[in-house]
């Protein structure tokens, strides 16, 4: 099937605060789930969707990100030399994407981050990842939400219902279901627990149309003193219809510590490699904590 949607823009500036002091000189994006960074997660999602066009926003620090999808000649020729293939293959199948990486010299917030990508985008629609928001692998929900901007032509963003507790920490929607998508009536960065208008949370993950950086150029800054994206797609919503699409798979906040945490026990689960002595470690530690005890073989006293 021939997409619409060919590129993607990754804001990975962020210092990276709620991981510190792990993050202070490295990137909280490269941060490994299992046996791969939490942004090698994202890129392999928008393959998915037939995305062809990788447009990174980084920052200080954050060079490692780009050594990452590149090419490491000393390495493949020692796998080469030691017979691994399929590390080999493993470490290249990402080498054929075109990467294209972008200074934020300030971080002034996701909305100025997407506003970077402007010279690259041009006039095509693009899909923005957080890739601290995780999205299990086996849940296509990128390819998805591409496939419902293909029959509405609007600007769809991802959502997922929180707890009253936490409406405070995202943006918020209201808006009228219409099957499986929201037709969405106003945003609200971060609202009061009390004003918000429903606990349907915007995630991260967008199908945006380029009408959005003539909204962003002139946006002024919002909750945090930066240029949130929320206050922009409320400008854009006067102007043209936004769908919202509810999630219907699982996704981890792995910009948290407990989200990480999370994420990485569900992965290694799932992990062909790891997964039954992960499994099995796991019973043994939820055996010690409920008082349970550990069947062992005892050992032969050497004579």
């Amino acid at each position: 099937m021939e997409y619409k949607v060919k590129k993607v823009i990754l804001p990975a500036a962020g210092l990276g605060t709620r991981f510190l002091p792990a993050t202070k000189a490295s990137p909280k994006e490269m941060l490994p789930i299992v046996d791969k960074p939490m942004i090698q997660y994202a890129i392999e999602e928008a393959i998915e969707c037939g995305i062809e066009e990788f447009i990174i926003i980084t920052g200080k620090h954050k060079r490692a990100i780009e050594d990452h999808f590149d090419s490491a000649y000393e390495l493949e020729e020692k796998l080469k030399f030691d017979g691994k293939k399929k590390l080999l293959e493993e470490i290249n199948k990402l080498s054929h994407i075109k990467f294209a990486y972008i200074r934020q010299r300030v971080a002034l917030g996701l909305g100025h981050a997407i506003l970077c990508a402007k010279p690259f985008v041009k006039d095509e629609p693009f899909a923005v990842i957080l890739s601290d928001d995780v999205i299990d692998p086996d849940y296509h929900l990128l390819k998805e939400m591409v496939g419902v901007y293909e029959e509405v032509d609007c600007p769809v963003i991802a959502l997922e219902e929180v707890s009253e507790s936490e409406v405070s920490r995202y943006g918020i929607i209201d808006g009228v279901r219409e099957g499986d998508v929201v037709r969405i009536s106003s945003l609200v960065e971060k609202p009061r627990r009390e004003a918000a208008p429903s606990n349907l949370a915007i995630i991260g993950r967008y199908i945006l149309t380029p009408d959005i950086f003539r909204i962003l150029e002139k946006q002024k800054p919002g909750a945090g003193g930066e240029i949130q994206l929320t206050d922009a797609l409320k400008e854009l919503l006067k102007k043209r219809t936004i769908y919202g699409y509810p999630i219907k798979g699982k996704r981890y906040d792995a910009g948290d510590k407990v989200g990480f945490l999370r994420a990485t026990v569900d992965l290694a689960l799932k992990n062909p490699e790891v997964a039954e002595p992960f499994k099995a470690y796991i019973l043994d530690v939820a055996a010690g904590l409920t008082g349970g005890k550990k069947e062992t073989k005892s050992l032969k006293a050497r004579g």
